[in-house]
């Protein structure tokens, strides 16, 4: 049985005001699933069953009720959903708890489904209900066992976060900047689960970046459906530019992290934004799905071949010291071995130093689903080994042109079983995603999560780096 991503309590630190009511309601357990998109949804209900009297466990079987942030991207993601939705109905059916409330975007993608397949379970919440979770949660406290769901239209501006209890650790935390997307890639569910794009006002971005920033946070990491779409729907351009302008100058960050920029909207003056930046790292995330025009038709992207190759060029002569993460699909529908030879060499000559590689799966209800010429696991596995393999010679051989250079490193937990040595990131590496840096002090150096050291590389094994840490930066 497969381990459960439960929300660890957070520190004090962390916490919103009106703790001295935490408890007097009940107990519950959190699990969040999926991206970081989503963990900031889940932040948000915490911080909301928080102020409402709620008290944050970590033993399911020691909670009155579970709630659980569902993902339902792809297959994977919601046979995750399933198994922990199964099991905490299985603590429900034998007495340990008194309730299981199922949110986000499962529960937007099956909507009454859901209950009609686990009747049993008490609340179902929409993406858009999320706000609503007290008052669902309230009613099975109470006892009572009317409107089970809550699902509400998408908003045309983004929801605030403003009542966020942050629980990734102290120094890093996800600012989502925008909601939806307005794209119609043809593999994807996120605009029937997320709706159409809507940007949080940029006001609102940068009054939760300031109070983050003041809570201790060292690395804001940026979050959207579709990053460089923000502002569009508001002003009628894309404003992200100016946005990272303003979050520049927030003092306290150390870094910021850009993730999800979609390869359209890109032009010289937000990449020269972003590298003439004091904070903002040389690091951009920007899925690009495949790099034969045939398939990135097929695929409804908007991009070719020619110009993603224009476009990579211009931000590596543009951005210095770039890091590029992306991410591919092997196996779409009528890939054929010529198109997947293509997008094998696009990877070998690119030096991406960063690429995840997804098998397709199949989504019932995207117009992909509806091609010809779907490919048996087998080819599209094969093809996915394949393109890692190129992969992991280009990261490979990244990860040696670093010895001897120093880099910032920012430490997030110790070594298990070790003394004084330390897991941390370098501007390369987004958590969770991307690789490690292991560290050790020199001389009498003594170290703590959190902190932002200068370390020198000495070695690397496999993606991750070996650096000595010489000194704390402040």
């Amino acid at each position: 049985m497969r381990s459960l991503p439960i929300v660890e309590i957070p520190d004090s630190s962390s916490n919103l005001p009106g703790q001295d009511v935490q408890g007097k309601r009940g107990s519950y357990a959190f699990i969040s699933l999926g991206c970081p998109k989503n963990l900031v949804d889940s932040e948000q209900m915490l911080g909301i069953l928080q102020q409402s009297g709620y008290q944050l466990v970590q033993k399911p079987e020691e909670s009155d009720f579970v709630v659980i942030n569902t993902c339902g991207f792809i297959e994977n993601a919601r046979k995750e959903s399933f198994e922990a939705i199964d099991q905490m109905l299985e603590l429900k059916r034998s007495g340990k708890i008194r309730g299981v409330v199922i949110t986000g975007c499962l529960a937007e993608r099956q909507t009454e489904s859901l209950l009609v397949e686990r009747p049993e379970i008490d609340g179902l919440v929409g993406v858009f209900g999320r706000d609503e979770i007290a008052n669902v949660v309230g009613r099975i406290m109470d006892g009572l066992d009317e409107q089970r769901t809550v699902f509400r239209p998408a908003p045309i501006r983004a929801l605030s976060d403003n009542m966020r209890l942050q629980v990734t650790p102290k120094h890093f935390a996800y600012l989502k900047i925008s909601e939806g997307c307005d794209r119609l890639c043809t593999f994807c569910a996120i605009p029937k689960m997320r709706g159409k794009h809507a940007s949080k006002p940029m006001e609102d971005i940068l009054v939760e970046a300031r109070r983050l920033a003041e809570t201790g946070v060292k690395e804001l990491i940026i979050v959207a459906q579709d990053t460089t779409y923000y502002g569009i729907d508001m002003f009628g351009e894309p404003r992200l530019r100016e946005l990272l302008e303003q979050l520049d100058g927030v003092e306290g960050l150390d870094w910021i992290r850009l993730m999800y920029f979609y390869p359209m909207y890109i032009d010289k003056p937000l990449l020269e934004t972003i590298g003439q930046a004091k904070r903002i790292l040389p690091y951009i995330d920007m899925p690009l799905q495949h790099a034969s025009n045939p398939v990135l038709k097929r695929m409804s992207r908007r991009v070719t071949r020619e110009s993603t190759i224009e476009m990579v060029t211009m931000m590596r002569e543009t951005i210095p010291n770039l890091v590029l993460r992306t991410t591919m699909i092997t196996g779409f529908p009528g890939e054929t071995d010529e198109q997947f030879d293509e997008l094998e060499e696009f990877v070998d000559s690119m030096l991406f130093e960063r690429l995840g590689v997804f098998t397709y799966s199949i989504e019932s209800d995207t117009p992909a689903a509806r091609l010809d010429e779907h490919l048996p696991e087998r080819i599209k596995k094969e093809r996915r080994k394949r393109l890692m393999a190129v992969q992991q010679k280009n990261a490979f051989e990244w990860c040696a042109k670093q010895q001897g250079k120093r880099l910032s490193v920012l430490l997030d937990k110790p070594v298990d079983g070790a003394s004084n040595s330390w897991i941390g990131r370098s501007y390369a590496d987004a958590p969770d995603v991307d690789a490690c840096v292991f560290v050790t002090p020199s001389e009498d150096l003594q170290l703590k999560a959190g902190d932002l050291v200068e370390c020198e590389i000495v070695s690397s094994k496999e993606y991750d780096l070996i650096g000595v840490a010489m000194r704390v930066m402040q």
